[in-house]
């Protein structure tokens, strides 16, 4: 995503976390968006638990229908796993 773009979710991150989480509970899903951050030039959008390819599509469709952010700068939403116990 281009970093304008970015600044313009995280601008009104709680209105989307919010719609995001109501098209989740609609699909009767467990997940939930918690919180939607930025790193760099992307955005990083966390959940309560590991989510499903299903939710992942839920919550990329929702990102692409967006206004303010142009469809092609949308990745492939991807899990990322964190070490949280370091050696």
């Amino acid at each position: 995503m281009r970093s304008n773009d970015v600044e313009r979710v995280i601008a009104k991150a709680n209105v989307y976390i919010s719609n995001v989480n109501r098209l989740l509970k609609r699909v009767k899903s467990e997940i939930f968006v918690n919180f939607i951050c930025s790193d760099n030039r992307r955005l990083l959008i966390t959940t309560n638990k590991i989510a499903t390819i299903f939710n992942l599509n839920i919550i990329k469709k929702y990102m692409k229908d967006l206004n303010n952010v142009k469809s092609n700068n949308i990745m492939n939403p991807r899990l990322l796993y964190y070490n949280l116990n370091p050696i």
